[in-house]
């Protein structure tokens, strides 16, 4: 009687197990198809047995994107900045520039053999430019353009002529003043800048007569500021400015212009082995002009200050070879001209051999004076001491210059005066 029980007991639990396997073996195939499944569309290298269904997933429309553009200042009238500037520095500037032509009787040129023998005329010899300076008349260009000149021609952008007077010269700026009668013209004097506000990669342009094509703008750049060009003799032109703009034979005499129109230097030469432009031309420098214009208006002359040393920049590498220390800066002074203001002061030149191992570098020389500062101007180089006389000295003037003399500083007063037409 108490076997029967148990027997329904066991029947019982048997059936519930196997209603439990039967329900675990259904979610195992479930999650085994499902596997299959993901793994059948994520790989291109299973294929399914039987064809199963895909779920399509629409892709969304392409968003439409603007195509990107360049953007360009532009002022008004539709130019780029660029554009604008110069254009608008042609407009301004070219009619104050001039072409002067030199006229001669042809007599000592090249030309004279092919001249009839009676023949009494003037015949254009060369060209160059210029610019309007004032309401007079006078207009600037080079010395070297009207040198030797019988007579001058001066053309107008408009193409009027007129005959112009040279009113003085000076040789050692490159500079040269000519006048016309200004009555029937209408003349537009240029604007002049300042050298203070030129630096190196400031734009600028230049208007002249290159190979006598009138009216020629350029463009370019200041590439350089402080350099001294070769003017008379041993003589140089300080602080001129360098540029890339194409400065060509004809544009001599005429305006480097900044950004606002603006006369800067005067175009005077350029740096070529073959005579045209090689990306290196140099400017008179405003400062300059300033100084040497007027007084030949006034005088028909410029007096320039005069010291008269010869020398150049000291050197590290001669510190040894000279005797004086390394960390020392100035000009040395090479040779002292006799009956000069320096030779009335006392200055001193080298008198004992230097036997420096650089004689292309360092003076052959030693024992002379190295000028530190004048008028308490520090000089690092010889060109400050040129730059220093153009620009702040006249003739008369007296300078206190500060020396480095047999190991210590002295100071020593000198009164400049005129540079002299000949100079050994």
């Amino acid at each position: 009687m108490t076997v029967e029980p148990k027997r329904n007991s066991s029947t019982i639990l048997w059936i519930v197990g196997g209603l439990l396997l039967l329900l675990l073996f259904g979610c195992v195939a479930t999650a085994g198809a499902g596997a299959l499944f993901f793994a059948s569309t994520s790989s291109s290298s299973v294929t399914a047995a039987t064809p199963r269904p895909v779920r399509v997933i629409e892709q969304a429309a392409a968003v439409e994107r603007p195509t990107p553009v360049t953007v360009i200042a532009t002022p008004e009238g539709g130019m780029d900045y660029e554009t604008a500037v110069l254009t608008a520095i042609y407009a301004q500037v070219n009619p104050s520039v001039v072409n002067v032509t030199v006229l001669t009787s042809g007599r000592g040129t090249p030309s004279e053999n092919l001249l009839p023998p009676d023949f009494d005329g003037l015949l254009p010899f060369s060209s160059g430019s210029g610019f309007v300076w004032d309401l007079e008349g006078h207009i600037v260009t080079n010395n070297h353009v009207v040198e030797g000149a019988e007579e001058v021609q001066i053309t107008f952008s408009d193409g009027t002529v007129a005959v112009a007077e040279v009113v003085g010269t000076d040789v050692d700026s490159d500079l040269a003043v000519l006048r016309i009668d200004p009555k029937g013209y209408t003349l537009v004097p240029v604007r002049v800048g300042h050298l203070e506000d030129v630096v190196v990669g400031m734009r600028v342009a230049a208007i002249g007569n290159p190979f006598r094509l009138e009216g020629t703008l350029t463009s370019g750049i200041v590439s350089a500021i402080g350099r001294s060009i070769p003017a008379r003799g041993n003589f140089s032109i300080p602080d001129s400015i360098q540029t890339d703009a194409a400065i060509n034979p004809g544009n001599s005499g005429g305006p480097l212009l900044n950004e606002q129109g603006e006369v800067i230097g005067v175009n005077a030469q350029i740096r070529s082995e073959g005579g045209t432009n090689s990306g290196v031309g140099f400017a008179i420098p405003i400062n300059i002009v300033e100084r040497v214009v007027p007084a030949i208006i006034t005088d028909g002359e410029y007096l320039h200050s005069y010291m008269g040393v010869s020398g150049g920049t000291l050197s590290p590498v001669c510190a040894d070879s000279l005797g004086v220390p390394h960390e020392l800066r100035g000009a040395v002074v090479n040779s002292v001209l006799p009956n000069s203001p320096a030779a009335d002061a006392g200055l001193q030149a080298g008198n004992r051999a230097s036997g420096t191992h650089y004689p292309s570098i360092c003076p052959e020389q030693s024992g002379g004076d190295i000028i530190l500062a004048i008028n308490d101007q520090p000089v690092t180089k010889f060109d400050d001491v040129l730059s220093y006389l153009q620009r702040m000295t006249s003739p008369g003037d007296t300078v206190t210059l500060t020396l480095w003399r047999d190991g210590e500083t002295v100071q020593v007063d000198l009164t400049l005066s005129a540079r002299p037409a000949n100079v050994q």
